[in-house]
């Protein structure tokens, strides 16, 4: 297996990582991961993120139970942007949607465009 030097420096310190449901391919989350939380990520094959707004370690699924399972990790081209695929064990989202992007703004296939408040 080739061994990829990632880029955390280009992003502060951070990677921006998308996880996708292993199974649907559908988008659960966006967060961010430092060099911490990939280690711990690599070794326990669970999802470990760096929190911007506590300034911490986040074991997704800790306090909640809803864990999430790493099946595939990929990088982009610059190496600098994560797309993880993971088993997720109860709801993604911290409102107990299954995804953290329930929220749409538009559609094409709709006239129901809304604007909704974040």
């Amino acid at each position: 297996m080739e061994t990829l030097k990632l880029d955390f420096a280009k992003g502060g310190g951070l990677l921006p990582a998308i996880i996708l449901d292993y199974q649907t391919k559908k988008v659960l989350m966006f967060a961010y991961l430092n060099q911490e939380s990939y280690r711990l990520t690599l070794e326990t094959r669970e999802m470990w993120y760096w929190s911007r707004t506590r300034q911490a370690l986040w074991h997704k699924g800790a306090e909640s139970g809803h864990l999430q399972k790493v099946k595939k990790i990929r990088t982009d081209c610059d190496c600098d942007t994560l797309l993880i695929e993971v088993e997720q064990l109860g709801v993604a989202c911290h409102t107990g949607a299954k995804s953290c992007f329930f929220r749409q703004i538009w559609s094409a296939d709709s006239d129901d465009d809304k604007e909704e408040t974040c």
